[in-house]
C-alpha cells in the first residue's frame, strides 16, 4: 500500500485529543496523512451538504475506502489488521478511512464506499473516533510486525 488518508470532518484543536491523536501519528510508520475538513455553516443540512462534498472531492478514484458509519459491520482489532494486511498485498495503492461530522454522511459518500466500518453500537463523538481508528491503525501495523502491544 502507497498511503493511507484519514480524511476526517472537523478540526482537532489543541487539547488532550488533539495531543493523543498527534502521539498516534507519530507511532505509525506507514505513510498516512490526514485530512481535516473545516465547515463553518450553522445549519446542519447546509453543513452536511458541504461537509459531504469535500470529502467526495479528496476521494481518489484508485481508493479503497473505508467509511465509519454506525451501518457498517465491526472488526476485531486482529481482524482489521488482517484486512490491511490483506489490502496491501492484493496490491491496493491507497487505503482512505472516512469519518463523517456531527451530522453524518449522506448515502452518496456511504455508497462509494467499499466497506462501512462501525466502532460498535453505541455512538461515538466524530473528533474521538478519530484518535480511536487512529489508534486501531497503530494497533494493527504492531500486531503485523508481531509487537506485544496487543494482548488477545
Amino acid at each position: 500500500m502507497k498511503k493511507i488518508d484519514v480524511i476526517a470532518v472537523g478540526r482537532l484543536k489543541k487539547g488532550s485529543l488533539f495531543e493523543l491523536a498527534e502521539e498516534y501519528k507519530t507511532r505509525i510508520r506507514w505513510p498516512l496523512e490526514l485530512h481535516e475538513i473545516e465547515n463553518k455553516h450553522d445549519d446542519p443540512e447546509r453543513a452536511q451538504t458541504f461537509e459531504n462534498q469535500k470529502v467526495l472531492e479528496k476521494i481518489k478514484d484508485d481508493a479503497f475506502v473505508i467509511v465509519l458509519d454506525e451501518r457498517g459491520g465491526g472488526l476485531r482489532s486482529l481482524d482489521f489488521a488482517q484486512t490491511l494486511d490483506n489490502l496491501k498485498n492484493s496490491g491496493e495503492r491507497y487505503i482512505q478511512f472516512i469519518i463523517g461530522g456531527a451530522d453524518g454522511l449522506t448515502d452518496e459518500v456511504r455508497d462509494r464506499a467499499n466497506l462501512l466500518l462501525s466502532f460498535g453500537q453505541q455512538t461515538w463523538p466524530h473528533l474521538l473516533a478519530r484518535v480511536m481508528l487512529l489508534e486501531q491503525i497503530y494497533r494493527a501495523q504492531q500486531i503485523l510486525a508481531g509487537h506485544p502491544y496487543h494482548r488477545e
